[in-house]
């Protein structure tokens, strides 16, 4: 039998009282033990005990497990978090101890290293020495390494600063420039790859090379890109560069065949870190800032990140949440399981956050992180920035980018709101069965959102609209654009604009049909006006060989029958000339030609005078 809990006085506070009303529920369920009840919802026995501790508010997530493990319901405990959450925050603030706002927090989460994080930047020595080798040995140099290497942090927190050093003991200067692709590499950056003369020698470090191939979709513009970045290599060239993308787009770089070579010559792959240098991740920043780690809390990340293959953003996030559970100046294990553990981390922050919104944000918190990943086909999701003009005016999306920034899920940058790490799309099951279950409709809205940046930049041209089978689509994944909050500004112009050209043409299509058929009906009145000219003619000539008056015997007769069957045939004569000197251009194509009757003539009974 474990050793009895410290009692907890509900009227102590919010935290307290909530902590309170966690052992009520264990003990409704028949007091199991924490190792019985952590067996059950896969969660750390010390974790769950902590949770009913009463000395912080456990995350939403531990709550939610605790009441599973009591055979409780987690949806009834959801608002009355939330409220514990509220009423220590009124009376606590955010954080106990050391103000969260002004401690200085040795470790940046998911967010990337800048170069002025260098102090906090450890266990990268050893890369750093050969990367710098290669950059100053070639001018055109890769560095590739999957999603969660620390690709980004390498170059910004540690690549960076050395080159600076190196530039200032140079006697001529250079210029160094960090840039990351995104939809239109070609047009954004060229004039940085070709430098007027003058000018100093350039070094550009390409972050997130596979932005190539996942953002720009214009062929086009990614191999002039491509091209202008291989211009480097030529001799007495005035630029350098270093690009840095993931290892799982090395196949797609291999399609362009001077990058392969370049791939094969001057490439790098960035090897998982040794165990001391991951000592040195967890220790060395904590020490620079003046904190200690526990040795126990230590072993077990380093044992725990080396069996993880992209681990160091989720090493980066629970040490920092983990650093905010700290006790005194010490980071310790119980804190570290408290946040979550490794692999639970980033989903207790996110859950966190969420579990605050009211649905109305919650559905834009769904809509706004939906926009920054691209679905992947053969290859992971990635992330993609939203730029300012992409995000809705709603204040609940505002709020729900304002709360997850200040969480350090997403990040704010020069090319707007992005998440601040993939790895938040696979750590967080939640968006990850978001993303799951629209991913077919996520591939037709990003291809609709780059449409609709395409038709903007066209200045609005019509022919850059949506048509046929893309415009039905659009129709059926956003049968009312106008209402629809899954769109933005843009989005919701361009698929009424596709729609109102759709119907304008069917107008006119209406038109023209109508018009064709009136043009058909005139040549029918034509003829049949020829045929009652026939058919008058045929009366008359019956009329003129009928015997009226004196002399109508039949010499009489044969006489008025041959002078009316002179007339009709120069009748009939006339006519002819007549039509066939009429163009036959008049008619219109198609339509028949009817041939003039022949005159009506009579046979001549032998004379048997």
């Amino acid at each position: 039998m474990g050793r009895p809990e410290r009692p907890v006085d509900p009227s102590a506070g919010p935290i307290a009282r909530f902590a309170h009303e966690l052992r009520q529920l264990r003990s409704a369920a028949g007091s199991p033990a924490y190792r019985t009840m952590a067996k059950a919802v896969g969660c750390g026995a010390t974790t769950l005990s902590q949770a009913a501790a009463g000395e912080r508010l456990p995350a939403l997530p531990v709550v939610e497990a605790y009441v599973r493990a009591c055979g409780g319901d987690p949806a009834t405990w959801r608002p009355r978090w939330q409220e514990a959450r509220r009423e220590a925050e009124q009376e606590d603030g955010p954080a106990q101890g050391e103000p969260r706002e002004t401690a200085p927090v040795p470790y940046r989460g998911l967010a990337r290293f800048e170069p002025e994080d260098r102090h906090l930047f450890f266990g990268r020595d050893r890369v750093l020495d050969e990367l710098g080798k290669l950059v100053c040995e070639h001018r055109f140099a890769v560095l590739f390494g999957p999603s969660g290497s620390g690709k980004t942090s390498l170059l910004r927190a540690g690549l960076v600063p050395r080159l600076r050093e190196e530039f200032a003991r140079r006697p001529a200067p250079a210029a160094l420039r960090i840039l990351t692709p995104g939809a239109s590499p070609a047009t954004t950056y060229g004039h940085l790859l070709s430098p007027a003369p003058g000018e100093p020698e350039s070094w550009i470090l390409v972050d997130q090379f596979e932005e190539v191939f996942t953002l720009c979709d214009d062929l086009r513009e990614r191999s002039q890109f491509i091209e202008m970045l291989l211009a480097a290599r030529e001799p007495g060239g005035r630029v350098r560069v270093l690009v840095a993308v993931r290892a799982d787009f090395y196949a797609r770089c291999a399609e362009h065949p001077a990058l392969a070579q370049a791939l094969n010559e001057s490439g790098l792959l960035l090897c998982p870190m040794t165990a001391e240098e991951l000592r040195e991740a967890v220790v060395g920043p904590a020490q620079a800032a003046g904190y200690l780690v526990e040795r126990a809390l230590t072993a077990r990340l380093v044992e725990e990140v080396q069996a993880e293959p992209g681990g160091l953003p989720m090493l980066s996030h629970v040490l920092q949440e983990t650093w905010r559970r700290r006790r005194g100046r010490m980071l310790t294990f119980d804190g570290y399981e408290a946040a979550g553990g490794l692999h639970g981390a980033i989903a207790a922050t996110a859950e966190e956050v969420y579990g605050t919104l009211s649905p109305e944000q919650a559905r834009a918190a769904r809509h706004l992180l939906l926009r920054m990943v691209v679905p992947g086909q053969g290859a992971p999701d990635t992330r993609r920035p939203v730029s300012p003009g992409e995000l809705s005016p709603c204040p609940d999306t505002q709020v729900v980018a304002e709360r997850l920034t200040r969480a350090r899920l997403l990040t704010a940058d020069e090319n707007g709101l992005q998440l601040a790490h993939e790895a938040l799309i696979s750590c967080w099951p939640r968006l990850h069965g978001w993303i799951e279950t629209d991913r077919e409709r996520l591939r037709d809205h990003r291809a609709l959102s780059e449409a609709a940046r395409v038709w903007l930049k066209n200045g609005r041209c019509s022919g850059a609209l949506y048509r046929g089978a893309q415009l039905a689509r659009g129709a059926e994944l956003f049968p009312d654009p106008a209402t629809d909050s899954a769109l933005n500004a843009s989005e919701r112009d361009f698929l009424t604009a596709s729609q109102e050209v759709r119907e304008a043409e069917r107008r006119n299509a209406a038109r023209i049909s109508r018009r064709q058929s009136d043009t058909h009906r005139v040549p029918v009145r034509r003829a049949g006006d020829r045929a009652a000219d026939g058919r008058r003619h045929v009366a008359r000539a019956r009329r003129e060989r009928a015997p009226t008056g004196p002399g109508s015997g039949p010499s009489g007769g044969i006489r008025r029958r041959r002078a009316g069957h002179h007339r009709s045939a120069r009748r009939a004569g006339a006519r002819r000339r007549v039509l066939a000197d009429r163009p036959a251009a008049r008619d219109p194509p198609g339509t028949a030609r009817f041939s003039q009757p022949a005159p009506v003539g009579h046979l001549h009974r032998p004379d048997t005078r």
